[in-house]
């Protein structure tokens, strides 16, 4: 799958360029390289944006195996999500090397919901998949 690279905030440039450098020395050096787009790791989703985004840290821990173990690994990229009703990625290429999640953000959809009602309203948070990361970058004025 091919996704053109779009970062939404200076924290999303510095991984895009991660991802660049790791592309480079895959292709001209010949290392293993797996890049892994993590949204939000936790016990559970904290709340509406963590429900698209969320992994179960024991998802993350096979993410990173298979980087670091599966024969045909050469340079992929992969997203940091577990099974995600709400989810904004597709994952299809880490299912291909075996991803199989356990974790699924749908049983905490209640509890991240509430939470997600105590909330300050931010229009620009709720747009941009990097979330406070975004918003942060924006003047006030801006932000409606």
């Amino acid at each position: 799958m091919e996704v053109t690279v779009r970062p939404d905030s200076r924290y999303g440039v510095s991984k895009a360029f991660g991802e660049a450098i790791g592309a480079l020395y895959a292709d001209k050096h010949g290392l293993r390289v797996t890049c892994i787009r993590i949204g939000n790791v936790n016990d559970k989703p904290l709340d509406r944006r963590r429900l698209s985004i969320w992994i179960k840290p024991e998802d993350l821990v096979k993410l990173v195996r298979i980087g670091l173990e599966h024969p045909d690994i050469r340079f992929e990229i992969f997203y940091g999500a577990s099974n995600n009703e709400a989810a904004w990625w597709d994952n299809s290429d880490a299912r291909r090397f075996g991803y199989l999640p356990e974790g699924r953000s749908e049983e905490f959809r209640a509890q991240a919901m509430a939470e997600q009602a105590k909330l300050p309203a931010d229009a620009i948070s709720d747009r941009f998949q990097g979330g406070p990361f975004c918003s942060d970058e924006y003047d006030a004025d801006r932000k409606g």
